[in-house]
């Protein structure tokens, strides 16, 4: 005992506890899809193609997904069985009503995404032979959606200055 009478404090370990192989491989299983793996790199290309087809579009990874950017405004991800939903998909940004309407319409083909549902996003379902004009057309109505076109450079005090001479 110490000179207080108290018990002596037990010591925190500086050491960080180590992982096991067992509780990584747990951890590390997601349920495999239900769709060919064979078809994500050809649905990718062609995400890819149709997206960098359309103006001033970049492409980044995102949280772990191809995502497609027009300036700083993501409107596109493609996502191979996100958080072991079972699904290869594209999520994009939708115009106002589009999301309610495409649902209603086609359910087997659109889904509300997680995360970006509530900001009218729509997911589309590419592991269920999709109509490629389809995609494309909400691919486009995306960009439009999230699209800013450069403002004009305003003109400089000496021009203005000038013109008015």
């Amino acid at each position: 005992m110490a000179k207080s009478g108290r018990a002596p404090r037990a010591t925190r370990s500086t050491a960080k506890p180590t992982r096991t192989a067992e509780s990584s491989a747990a951890r590390a299983t997601t349920k495999s899809p239900p769709y060919n793996r064979a078809l994500v790199a050809p649905a990718l290309a062609k995400v890819r193609a149709l997206c960098h087809a359309l103006p001033d579009v970049i492409e980044r990874p995102s949280h772990g997904a191809p995502a497609f950017l027009t300036g700083k405004r993501a409107f596109a991800y493609f996502h191979d069985n996100h958080h072991g939903d079972g699904r290869l998909a594209v999520w994009c940004a939708a115009p106002d009503g589009a999301q309610a309407m495409l649902i209603d319409t086609s359910p087997e083909r659109y889904f509300l995404p997680p995360y970006v549902a509530h900001l009218g996003w729509i997911g589309v379902r590419l592991d269920r032979k999709p109509s490629w004009r389809e995609i494309a057309a909400v691919l486009e109505a995306a960009h439009q959606t999230r699209h800013r076109p450069p403002r004009p450079r305003k003109a400089s005090a000496k021009l203005t200055a000038r013109r008015r001479r």
